[in-house]
């Protein structure tokens, strides 16, 4: 069993991570030089890769590769499916399963209402529309190759060394207020649990990859502070907040995830709601990562 992560950062680290047993290699790519130790300290093998060329290296590790871990965000596409299609690069003769981490952005706005895998994706941001279209590629791609191609839809993502903790530690937690807004989080254990869990059952399709409780965000952040006894900030009202606009973005989308899909399928998750995330990564110490 030979693994690759492209994209080998915070969530491709935790997949690497959930792979990690005896005899499994793990590969896993980055864009910077000066993040390769870290993933060889974390048991991967690193490549560089830039979204445009392999070098020789990663094309012999590549070769033999049989689950393949798509982690990288599209910009003007996905850059390995350009790869792909352009006939610069194959995928390996010997690949038994394909995971593409994508976002739960590509549904848009639903005002607060339960999704699931069955609702029509109406992304808004442009972000959002090449996800979506990322999704379709790889999906084509497997059943292409006729292997399994498994999208996991992330809401956000949070754990060790990024969370709400770390924000309060730095003084750059906010307690924004938006009416009725709510969104769905991930701790990104368990985005590796998750991976793991697919590919060990061959599982293809799209499975939404978040835990059971939508709710406030600044909920969230009041929780954070209750637990390190500490003020939280004062409320801001959304619509005066200054705010990138990327950032204004996320709150343009309101809506409950469900991942009764995943679970039926018998994925148990390990930190199912917030706020026994937190008092874990709390009462362990590990929120600073």
């Amino acid at each position: 069993m030979h693994v690759m992560v492209f994209g080998c950062g915070y969530s491709g680290t935790a997949i690497a991570k959930a792979f990690a047993d005896n005899g499994v290699r793990i590969s896993g790519t980055t864009r910077s030089a000066d993040k390769m130790e870290a993933l060889r300290q974390n048991g991967v093998d690193a490549f560089l890769f830039d979204g445009e060329t392999l070098d020789d290296a990663l094309r012999r590790a590549l070769a033999d590769v049989t689950h393949l871990v798509q982690s990288i965000a599209p910009g003007a596409g996905d850059p390995l499916l350009r790869l792909l299609g352009e006939g610069r690069v194959s995928l390996p003769p010997r690949l038994e399963w394909i995971g593409y981490l994508s976002t739960v952005g590509v549904y848009g706005d639903h005002k607060g209402a339960w999704i699931n895998e069955e609702t029509p994706c109406v992304p808004v941001s442009g972000r959002s529309k090449e996800r979506l279209e990322a999704e379709e590629g790889w999906l084509a791609m497997g059943r292409e190759r006729g292997v399994p191609a498994a999208v996991l839809r992330l809401s956000g993502i949070y754990g060790p060394g990024r969370n709400a903790f770390c924000n309060l530690d730095k003084g750059t937690a906010r307690r924004l207020i938006k009416k009725d807004q709510v969104f769905n989080r991930i701790r990104v254990e368990d985005i590796g649990a998750a991976t793991r869990f697919l590919s060990d059952r061959g599982l293809g399709g799209i499975y939404n990859v978040t835990d059971d409780r939508p709710g406030p965000p600044q909920d969230v952040i009041v929780e954070a502070a209750r637990l390190m006894g500490v003020e939280p900030p004062p409320e801001q009202a959304f619509e005066t907040a200054e705010l990138s606009p990327m950032a204004r973005s996320f709150y343009g989308e309101n809506k409950r995830v469900s991942n009764a899909k995943l679970k039926a399928a018998g994925f148990e998750f390990s930190f199912p709601t917030y706020p026994m995330s937190l008092a874990q990564l709390w009462r362990d110490g590990r929120w600073r990562g």
